[in-house]
């Protein structure tokens, strides 16, 4: 009786719900491992537990109060000392009992708000006893009054309880137990992350505007945009400019135009624009304006643009010609334009709907999540709907188009939240472009959904002036690749990263070198990451909870992987990847053709070798290996040897190395360098001091004033070959 009046409670205080609880009828041994958000979790579970479901507590923190002891010490209570070596077998006696027990394994309630370290005594218990495993993932109860996330909480939030089917722990056959233990608190602990990860992706709003504005509706007054002007956007503010550009884009975009091209810089007014042109149902297909006018022209047209949204203030400041664009028939609309024509009603009026009725931002594309409408659903941008077009670097042939859906997007960041212990303080600094998935999705689309503060930076070339914003703004996340860390290194003062708690590096492998600069005069470490454009693009990262140097990291949840064999590698295969954050599709027809043909696949064209924990290692692009004397030889893995291998002439000092036909190995290895003094004797001592093979010697150096790069740092190593070929 005591049990319903509670769940009744609940139900009306906190509109609570319960999923998937046949799994709790499982007879014994079976653990129920749930997240642990708050002080009243106990009470979600107990209301749908059956009586003889005993909750694991400790036996030291019963004594701290009479409502203590009372609430902890009962029939349905397993009291531990969590100091004793006995803990666990008492626990596991109970199991073998047939016993149901449910424990929080996390030991305490987050500070965080996300799942934190489990102690490994939970995969000792499941080692031992063989108890079938069912998690629980309560969404919603961190944003309670009685949790200790460090963020804004409310007296009534959403609180829903999500059971999963039963689970078996895998085998540990040969295994030491402390090898076990390990493996099998790693296993569980993934199994909560699929968990939270599908929960999210089930309940959750179904598109990126409806993320962002259920999150505006939350904390509507919170600065969660500033850019280099310094003025910072409340959610209110943004959601108000995406109503009105958005409006005023409609009435200029020609009749029946699907998608709209973007061409703008790191700044407030880029991602109000997106969210504009997402409330009208259109797709934003950003360009990559360091590319070059012809290339953006052969992007807009593989795209179909007929417009393209863009700045006067910023084609002046970065020196753009756009004449090719209007000379093939391309209209530009520029915001100063737009912006001018909005009336002081328009404002008002917008004004007042974002106040009351934030929603309404969504009304030209009906709500598609949970209980929506059926009638409208098939007018509303669905999760499968286009989100938005990238471009990929073409540096190794024409740029491809990618079309990346709502779910995509939404997919990856609730990967990453998924595993990043992200909270409501962190501040996110991004100098990566919106045009590359990088600066987009992480960068900037996690910080507006998760809502985080973000700053936008507009060139990630500011050596000198990015580490003195991140100081001024005590950002705590930072983004970048190889070739900017090792700019910002140059030119920090020490004290410049101090409030970092993450620095996630991608786009290019990071150097050893990198990675000991930035841990030795900043005390940062640099988690690495690894993805591509195709998935929205985060495949695998690098955590505090789980790092290892040298490698990408493990795979994000949701996702799958399988290695093709590749000849003369013995130890590694090409990589595919499989899971909803994976593109929709290519807009260039042979490309698209060939990944449909894959069945939901995508072939990376990466060499990669995963090792038996998951992490996973870089071995080097499939076109990046040369065949020399028979033998599969790492364009990569020679560049990263002579990284930082010649001090002495400098940190501007870089080396970039190509292969060439020959007619007695097949292939020779070039090495190319902007530093005039560096000999070949160098180069052979340097990469044999790494323990690498003859093999892996360039047969002669090449000078060149500038190694061209990408607008991500990385190397430009097609435009390079064009310019020696030119050369010669």
């Amino acid at each position: 009786m005591l049990r319903h009046l509670f769940h009744l409670l609940l139900r009306t205080c906190f509109r609570f719900r319960a999923y998937g609880i046949e799994s709790l009828k499982t007879p014994g041994p079976v653990l129920l491992v749930p997240n642990h958000v708050s002080w009243i979790d106990f009470l979600f579970l107990w209301v749908v537990l059956d009586l003889d479901w005993r909750f694991v507590v400790s036996s030291i923190a019963a004594r701290y109060s009479w409502l203590h002891r009372k609430i902890m010490l009962n029939r349905r209570t397993f009291p531990i000392d969590p100091a004793s070596p006995y803990a666990v077998r008492h626990m596991a006696e109970h199991l073998q009992k047939r016993g149901r027990l449910v424990l929080f394994a996390e030991g305490q309630i987050t500070r965080t708000g996300t799942l934190m370290k489990l102690f490994d005594g939970t995969g000792f218990l499941l080692h031992k006893t063989h108890a079938q495993v069912v998690t629980c993932y309560l969404r919603g109860a961190n944003r309670l009054r009685w949790s200790r996330q460090p963020g804004w909480r409310r007296w009534r939030p959403e609180v829903t309880a999500h059971f999963s089917p039963v689970l078996t722990a895998p085998a540990c056959e040969g295994l030491s137990t402390a090898q076990a233990r390990t493996q099998l608190t790693t296993w569980l602990r993934d199994q909560m992350v699929e968990q939270q990860f599908a929960t999210e992706m089930e309940f959750g709003p179904a598109t990126v505007p409806e993320a962002i504005v259920e999150s505006a509706r939350q904390q509507p007054d919170r600065v969660v945009l500033e850019d280099a002007t310094m003025t910072g956007m409340p959610y209110r503010r943004l959601l108000i400019g995406a109503e009105l550009l958005g409006n005023e884009l409609a009435e200029h975009l020609a009749p029946g135009v699907g998608r709209v091209g973007l061409l703008l810089p790191n700044v407030n007014a880029m991602p109000v624009v997106l969210l504009g042109l997402w409330a009208h149902g259109k797709v934003p297909a950003v360009l990559n304006f360091s590319t070059g006018t012809p290339t953006m022209l052969t992007c807009a047209q593989l795209a179909g643009l007929q417009q393209i949204v863009t700045s006067r203030a910023f084609l002046e400041r970065a020196r753009l010609k756009l004449d090719a664009l209007t000379e093939a028939g391309i209209e530009l609309l520029y915001l100063e334009d737009l912006r001018n024509r909005i009336g002081g009603g328009a404002k008002l009026a917008a004004a007042l709907r974002m106040r009351f009725a934030p929603r309404s931002l969504l009304r030209h594309a009906p709500y598609s999540g949970p209980g929506s409408d059926p009638r409208a659903s098939s007018l509303a941008p669905r999760a499968s709907s286009p989100a938005v077009i990238l471009f990929t670097s073409g540096s190794e042939g024409v740029p491809k188009g990618v079309e990346l859906t709502h779910r995509n997007l939404l997919a990856n960041i609730r990967q990453m939240l998924a595993v990043i212990d992200v909270t409501d303080a962190d501040r996110i600094f991004n100098a990566l472009p919106t045009f590359h998935s990088f600066g987009l999705t992480v960068g900037t689309l996690l910080g507006l959904i998760r809502g985080l503060y973000v700053f936008l930076y507009p060139s990630p070339l500011h050596y000198r002036l990015i580490p003195n914003v991140v100081y001024d703004r005590n950002c705590t996340v930072f983004l970048g690749t190889n070739t900017f860390l090792n700019g910002y290194a140059r030119r920090a003062h020490p004290y410049d990263f101090r409030c970092l708690r993450y620095l996630f590096a991608g786009a290019e492998k990071v150097q050893d070198e990198t990675a000991r600069v930035w841990a030795q005069r900043f005390g940062v470490r640099i988690l690495e990451g690894y993805g591509a454009t195709e998935c929205s693009p985060a495949i695998s990262v690098n955590l505090p909870m789980a790092p290892k140097h040298g490698t990408a990291g493990r795979l994000m949840p949701g996702m799958e992987l399988r290695l093709e064999a590749v000849e003369g590698v013995a130890d590694a295969g090409r990589l595919f990847v499989r899971g909803p954050n994976v593109m929709r599709g290519y807009l260039n027809a042979d490309a698209d053709a060939k990944f449909q043909a894959l069945g939901g696949w995508y072939d990376t064209g990466d060499i990669v070798s995963v090792e038996a924990d998951g992490f996973i290692t870089i071995r080097g692009r499939m076109k990046r290996f040369a065949k020399v004397s028979g033998e599969m030889v790492s364009l990569t893995a020679v560049e990263d040897a002579l990284a930082g291998a010649f001090p002495h002439y400098g940190q501007r000092c870089e080396v970039a190395v190509l292969a060439r036909p020959d007619e007695d190995k097949g292939e020779v290895l070039l090495a190319v360098t902007n530093e005039p003094k560096l000999r070949l004797d160098e180069v052979r001592t340097a990469i044999k001091g790494r323990g690498l093979t003859n093999l892996c010697v360039p047969r002669e150096v090449k000078f060149v004033k500038e190694i061209p790069k990408l607008g991500t740092g990385k190397v430009n190593h097609r435009e390079l070959a064009a310019q020696l070929a030119k050369a010669e």
